[in-house]
């Protein structure tokens, strides 16, 4: 299988998880590069940072988002990155992935006009390479 995303970012405090999916789609061959951050709030000075200092902003094609993470969680990270998405001139895709089943979190994320999909932990293989592929 060939890479066909650049890039992918995973935004998740469980360090089982993250090093499951960076397995994943290193074997699978799905992306050049994973950036990882524990929380949102990591991940969304890093890209303000990007925007601010880069002409060329280092943003990934694809971002993996937890719900549930100390210092800033998902749905805070949503608020922020709503407010800087028009300045990123690049598609990105947004899913939530999230162990919750709650019908309100996922009718919530899927009424974000940024998230392009919510998908339950585990994620399976096929999932995986339905987005990064």
């Amino acid at each position: 299988m060939s890479r066909n995303t650049e890039s992918v970012c995973i935004i998740d405090d469980d360090s089982i998880y993250i090093n499951l999916v960076r397995k994943i789609i290193e074997l699978r061959r799905l992306s050049y590069s994973v950036l990882v951050f524990n929380n949102g709030k990591e991940a969304i000075d890093f890209f303000k940072e990007s925007i601010m200092t880069q002409e060329q902003p280092e943003i990934p094609q694809i971002i993996l988002l937890d719900l549930n993470m100390p210092v800033m969680d998902g749905w805070e990270f949503l608020g922020e990155f709503s407010k800087i998405k028009n300045k990123i001139q690049d598609k990105i895709d947004l899913y939530v992935v999230s162990s919750s089943i709650d019908s309100r979190d996922i009718d919530r994320a899927k009424s974000i006009d940024i998230v392009s999909d919510y998908l339950t932990k585990p994620i399976k293989l096929n999932d995986f390479e339905r987005i990064l592929v």
